[in-house]
């Protein structure tokens, strides 16, 4: 399950990351992101640029960002289908603590074949990091020619 993160952390000890690296980086050469419009990976987020300007660089590569319209995410198909079988799985069981409703939505599948993993992350991410103007310039960021204020590619640099 993917959240939104105070800032974009690509490590091998991320769940998944080390097999999703070590098998498929080496094949993939783009990358694409659909993101709400909103929170911490919204389009006018800066910090969120900046990690993934650091991801397209670390893993070379290209990182296409299509940020859904405001107030449109109540109809990404992903999330209805995903969230919908999560609530039915943990449907009239306490919700207790992290652990009880990681472990409930790891057990999740769907009728389609979708299985999900969830697992807690516990690393300290620091708050209010400024991206200053320059540094946003310096991001190789291309704007898409269809509502480029929402869709961009990131080139590695």
């Amino acid at each position: 399950m993917i959240t939104r993160p105070r800032s974009l952390r690509w490590r091998a000890s991320d769940a998944g990351g080390a097999a999703w690296g070590a098998v498929c980086i080496q094949e993939v050469k783009e990358l694409l992101i659909v993101a709400d419009g909103g929170g911490s990976n919204g389009a006018r987020n800066r910090l969120w640029k900046m990690q993934l300007q650091q991801l397209a660089t670390e893993t070379g590569l290209r990182i296409t960002v299509c940020h859904l319209p405001p107030a449109t995410s109540k109809w990404n198909k992903i999330e209805h289908r995903l969230f919908s079988s999560i609530s039915i799985n943990w449907r009239g069981k306490p919700l207790t603590s992290f652990e009880t409703v990681i472990e409930l939505i790891a057990q999740t599948t769907t009728r389609q074949g979708l299985t999900v993993t969830a697992v807690k992350d516990t690393n300290a991410y620091p708050t209010g990091i400024k991206v200053s103007d320059e540094d946003l310039a310096s991001l190789s960021i291309v704007r898409e020619p269809f509502h480029g204020d929402w869709n961009s590619t990131i080139q590695p640099q």
